[in-house]
């Protein structure tokens, strides 16, 4: 299984959405010290269990999911994460 194959399965088994997106960025920073084919990722999440958490606690949350993935091989995560309200306003 691919890092992002394992992010999106360890996010989907713990918390509910109505939208997860993982997108691996890691071609962008090819050139870096920590460039590499599954390094540098970004989740696009909308959630009801968001509701009522500060951006900082959903991160934390996220974090947590994901610890021994940021241990090991994921080098930068972007967390873009909204509540149902949240992501209709956007659109």
């Amino acid at each position: 299984m691919s890092v992002q194959e394992t992010i999106q399965s360890k996010i989907s088994a713990a918390l509910s959405s109505e939208l997860l997106e993982v997108h691996n960025d890691s071609h962008e920073h090819a050139g870096h010290a920590h460039g590499g084919t599954e390094t540098h990722f970004r989740v696009l999440m909308v959630s009801k269990e968001f509701e009522g958490m500060r951006k900082v606690a959903r991160h934390q949350k996220i974090y947590q999911i994901l610890s021994e993935e940021l241990d090991g091989p994921v080098h930068a995560l972007v967390l873009l994460t909204y509540t149902p309200a949240e992501w209709a306003e956007k659109q």
